[in-house]
């Protein structure tokens, strides 16, 4: 049975160099790349892909986020994350938002062909240092939702908090999400109030501090 496969990456020559490696597979099929989150979202719903390759830290909507609608919206496609950051608040966020394996990015190709398959397969796939994070999470009985998923937003804020910590303006924004300034511009003033924050920098301190962007990525 053919695996197919998106790739969700916004490096464009990590994410072709990935391609290749996978069309080598006979059992895989790339069926398309997405540059962010959103588009990652937008082909799922239309392409239906067994497994999303997915990076964590992207710019518009990043992984985390992504992968929670994919797997409202499309729950039969799974999640395997793919990503430079091995911290507790990347790999815990990504487990909780729905994500069936994570990998580092420097891990060898036949570690991500193996997980692909894992994960295809409906099992959970994680690396022998991820599987460490997630072993002491358990054992502190610390609770697997961390700060990254910030639980006091709602996802439209999330996804409006991503786009102002990047530097886009309201009216950017609100372009790039369909939606009206002044309904932006009351849920930055709903974020201020529910993350008891002063200004919009306030605001960009706390995206990067849980996760939500990362400006050396974006």
């Amino acid at each position: 049975m053919t695996i197919r496969i998106l790739i969700a990456d916004n490096h464009t020559l990590f994410s072709q160099g990935l391609r290749s490696l996978v069309e080598r597979q006979a059992d895989f099929e790339v069926v398309a790349e997405a540059r962010d989150g959103r588009e990652a979202l937008e082909q799922c719903r239309e392409l239906r892909p067994d497994v999303v390759l997915m990076d964590v830290v992207m710019p518009g909507l990043n992984g985390l986020e992504a992968t929670r609608q994919i797997r409202q919206e499309t729950p039969a496609t799974r999640i395997l994350a793919l990503s430079m950051h091995i911290d507790k608040r990347y790999v815990l966020g990504m487990l909780e938002a729905g994500a069936s394996g994570y990998l580092a990015k420097d891990a060898p190709f036949d570690e991500v062909a193996r997980a692909l398959r894992a994960v295809a397969a409906g099992h959970v796939y994680l690396a022998p240092a991820i599987a460490g994070v997630v072993v002491e999470n358990v054992a502190r009985r610390t609770s697997p939702v961390v700060a990254s998923t910030a639980p006091d937003l709602s996802q439209r804020e999330r996804e409006v908090l991503q786009l102002l910590a990047e530097g886009c303006t309201a009216r950017q924004v609100a372009r790039q999400l369909h939606i009206g300034i002044k309904t932006v511009e009351t849920h930055r003033r709903n974020m201020l109030r529910k993350l008891q924050l002063d200004n919009i920098a306030d605001l960009v301190r706390y995206a990067i501090r849980e996760g939500i962007t990362s400006l050396d990525e974006a």
